[in-house]
Order: structure tokens, then C-alpha cells, then sequence
């Protein structure tokens, strides 16, 4: 009995191994195939193999520095990272806070929640023409369109996971008396930490979309900006290799958030 059970086990493990590999394997030969398809039937669209010699080229030396319109592709997508990140914790600063008060006090949650029904949804990009009069740079417009776009994930999620917490917790500390400081730190902060953690990773997501977008429409610099002077250059493999860089950061940006999140619940238990 326990032999047919470990020979179904490994059948079991190894079918699974063998879908992991092979789902993948189908995917990109199916894309590389209607990829292919387009090339030939498309009058200056590149295929694989041309696209594929290009990016060899600009991977050569990703880090080249020249001068003003002389850069590697490397210093452009460290350039829209940077503005990612710098966004999100900014976006951070705010929507933490905003998200344990609403959750914590309801007068000010139904103050506040209808206000964000409304802004929640508006585009990115129209938040734009704000930030530029504003500011009167792109870089800050661009900083003010990822931490509008960003803060609204964390703050929602942080108040959801305050609301979520269960009353006999909060009774208890109003019968001990504790201080609204011991409250966070003991009860709401470890039970909201998944929420957070979640939020986090949506804004990550959200911001490495915006500041692409926004770049393409007022950049002076970045993946953004790069791509679009590619695609007024006629540069269409340039593009292609633009959009594939773009989706394998943001993959690696959220395998590293989800990676971390993992390690945390792992380390907890």
C-alpha cells in the first residue's frame, strides 16, 4: 500500500513538474509564433530574430554614458525605477496614517470615503496637467501623478485590515485602559501587517505603470521617455525591446515584493 502511494506521489510530482515546465515552454512559442506571423504580413514590423539582434546591441553596454541623448537603456530604466520607489514611500507617508485613521474612527471614514469613491477611479494621466501647473517640472508632476495613483491601494487596504480586526481584541484594551499608542503597536499594526503588505505590492504595481505612461507624455528622461523618442525615431524593434523590459521589471519588481512577504510570513510562524 505505501508503494502505491509513493509511486502515485512521485507520478503526481512529476506531472506537476512537468506542466510548470512545459506551460511556459507553449506560451512563448505560441507568442513568438503570432509574433512572427505579424512580421510577415506587417510592412516594418521586425520579427524575433531582428528584435532579438537589436537588443543583443543595446545590452552590449547598457550603461553607456555618452552625453545629453547618448545613454544606455540601463540609465533609463534606473531613472523610472527610482521615480517608482521614491513615489511609492511618498505615497507610503500618507496613505499608512490615512488608512489606520479611517479605519479606526468611523466619523472620519464616512467623511473621507466618498471623496475617494470619487478620485479612486480618475486616470492617471489626468492628474497630469495638475501636477505640471503645480509644479512646473515634469519630474515633480510626474512624482505628484505616481503618489496620487499609489496612496489610494495602501490607505484602502490599511483601512480594511483596521475594520477587520476583531472586537474582542479592542474590548480587551478598553477594559486594561490602554493607551491608543499601545493599541496600535499591540493589537492593530501585527493584525493589519498582511493588509499593509498587500497594499504595498499593489502600489509598487500601480506605480511602475503610471510613471511609464506619464514619462511618455511629459518625461525628460526614463523608460518612458525613451520609448516614445524610439518609437518618433521609427525604432520599432527599439520599442518591442522597451515593452518587454518594461513587463520583466515590473514581474521581477512584484516576485521581489511577493518573495518578501513570503519570507515574513515564514520567519512569523
Amino acid at each position: 500500500m505505501n508503494k502505491v502511494l509513493s509511486e502515485s506521489g512521485r507520478r503526481e510530482k512529476a506531472d506537476q513538474t512537468f506542466g510548470i515546465l512545459t506551460g511556459p515552454t507553449v506560451g512563448f512559442a505560441a507568442l513568438l509564433l503570432i509574433w512572427q506571423i505579424l512580421a510577415l504580413r506587417i510592412s516594418g514590423f521586425p520579427g524575433p530574430g531582428p528584435t532579438f539582434d537589436a537588443a543583443a546591441e543595446l545590452f552590449s553596454d547598457p550603461f553607456h554614458a555618452g552625453g545629453p541623448g547618448d545613454q544606455g537603456i540601463g540609465w533609463y530604466v534606473l531613472t523610472s525605477l527610482i521615480s517608482a520607489v521614491v513615489g511609492v514611500l511618498l505615497a507610503a507617508l500618507v496613505g499608512i496614517p490615512a488608512g489606520f485613521a479611517f479605519g479606526r474612527f468611523a466619523l472620519l471614514d464616512s467623511i473621507c470615503a466618498p471623496v475617494i469613491r470619487i478620485l479612486r477611479p480618475v486616470s492617471p494621466l489626468a492628474w497630469l496637467p495638475l501636477g505640471l501647473l503645480v509644479f512646473q517640472a515634469a519630474q515633480f508632476a510626474t512624482l505628484w501623478v505616481i503618489v496620487i495613483c499609489s496612496v489610494w491601494p495602501i490607505s484602502v487596504n490599511t483601512a480594511h485590515g483596521v475594520k477587520g480586526v476583531p472586537l474582542d481584541y479592542l474590548n480587551v484594551a478598553r477594559v486594561l485602559r490602554l493607551s491608543e499608542w499601545k493599541v496600535f503597536r499591540s493589537i492593530l499594526f501585527p493584525f493589519v501587517l498582511p493588509y499593509l503588505l498587500s497594499g504595498i505590492r499593489l502600489s509598487v504595481g500601480t506605480a511602475w505603470l503610471v510613471v511609464i505612461a506619464v514619462e511618455m507624455f511629459a518625461g525628460e528622461s526614463g523608460l518612458g521617455f525613451w520609448l516614445w523618442d524610439q518609437w518618433n525615431k521609427q525604432h520599432v524593434a527599439h520599442v518591442l525591446i522597451g515593452i518587454f523590459v518594461i513587463g520583466v521589471t515590473g514581474f521581477l519588481l512584484d516576485a521581489c515584493l511577493l518573495a518578501s512577504a513570503r519570507r515574513y510570513w515564514h520567519d512569523e510562524a
